[in-house]
């Protein structure tokens, strides 16, 4: 069964979480008296939740997975231009004992080279190699000879190579992915919780701290200030 995609459970920027985060944390220090006599909320729960943030900091975000992931792609383009290079050299030699209207010629399966996958391109490489080899008394002529199949045979191999090491830089982005959008909102459910309870110590007794713990309603009042002036 597949996996359910994850989701994020706040919409605002990773790096304002991460703020957020450590700002709650900080409060949360200078009132952890309350937070453990009241709500059992004690000194190692919140070094784990700051243990969690600096984890989080600490993950490459998309962009630099994307660039990863770009480099290896640019390889893999540079690789299709060396092995179709190769099979154009195979197959300007088999042009000169063939017409390309020929079964024989059309046995190699180069048309429309251009617009092949990855995994047609490949395919039709490694079929050159294999087709040039069954006519071999046919191409004796033509000037085509081992060492070119073996460059070709080498093209192959360097262009699997990098179609492999893309689709695992594919997959290692999707796995970090998900994992920072899992460890961000366990970030976001602690920090909830975190200002849920600083915000019941101090609802009755202190305005400037209840207010400090206000994630939205702080913010809400901003965007009214900044739209009123």
């Amino acid at each position: 069964m597949k996996k359910q995609k994850v989701n994020r459970k706040y919409n605002f920027p990773d790096a304002d979480l991460y703020q957020m985060a450590m700002d709650a944390i900080r409060l949360a220090k200078r009132d952890l008296e309350h937070f453990k006599a009241g709500y059992e909320y004690d000194s190692h729960r919140l070094k784990g939740f700051h243990d969690r943030c600096q984890r989080f900091v600490g993950m490459p975000d998309d962009d630099e997975l994307l660039g990863d992931q770009m480099v290896v792609t640019d390889k893999k383009y540079e690789a299709a231009e060396k092995l179709q290079h190769a099979i154009r050299s195979v197959m300007t030699r088999v042009r000169m004992a063939f017409s390309n209207r020929t079964g024989r010629y059309r046995k190699f399966g180069t048309a429309k080279m251009g617009d092949m996958t990855d995994a047609q391109l490949l395919f039709c490489g490694r079929r050159v190699i294999r087709v040039a080899r069954a006519q071999w008394d046919f191409l004796a002529d033509t000037g085509l000879n081992e060492t070119h199949l073996e460059r070709l045979a080498q093209a192959c191999k360097a262009f699997e190579l990098s179609m492999n090491i893309q689709q695992d830089k594919v997959a290692d982005r999707d796995i970090s992915v998900e994992s920072r959008i899992d460890l961000g909102n366990l970030i976001y459910d602690e920090l909830i919780k975190v200002c849920d309870i600083g915000k019941d110590i101090w609802a009755e007794t202190d305005r400037a701290k209840y207010d400090a713990y206000c994630i939205y309603d702080s913010n809400m009042e901003q965007k009214r200030i900044a739209k009123g002036s």
